[in-house]
């Protein structure tokens, strides 16, 4: 029973790991620069602790990065309150925007939408 035991723990914990590390990554700005110069896929989700629509956005957001399929895309994570040159570059004028880029250009950005569906087809425009 013990090992049984033991046994669920590790796969909760192995689960939960996979769960926590949902390929996001907080704003680097060597890394995003790095990133788009190789062309790699990338989404840079403006966000705030404060906003409710940032907040119901995090969930989807989580389960659509764990789709197979979106496993080499990198969603950059920048707070709207901290990241104002970035802001002042992408012309972010709101929290809660995605802005996708695919082979270095940006090809798609969304602000305050929480449809689930909406949010996938605007990620896999970075495919």
């Amino acid at each position: 029973m013990k090992a049984l035991v033991s046994l669920t723990l590790a796969l909760f914990l192995s689960l939960f790991s996979v769960f926590a590390d949902a390929g996001e990554t907080p704003f680097v700005q060597a890394q995003y620069d790095q990133l788009l110069a190789a062309g790699k896929p990338v989404i840079v989700d403006f966000y705030a602790d404060w906003c409710p629509t940032c907040k119901a956005q995090k969930p989807i957001v989580a389960e659509i990065l764990h789709d197979p399929k979106m496993k080499d895309v990198t969603l950059f994570l920048a707070n709207y309150d901290q990241e104002a040159a970035l802001k002042k570059t992408l012309r972010i004028t709101q929290q809660s925007t995605f802005v996708v880029f695919k082979g270095g250009k940006e090809v798609a950005r969304s602000t305050g939408q929480t449809s689930k569906d909406e949010i996938r087809a605007l990620f896999e425009r970075a495919l």
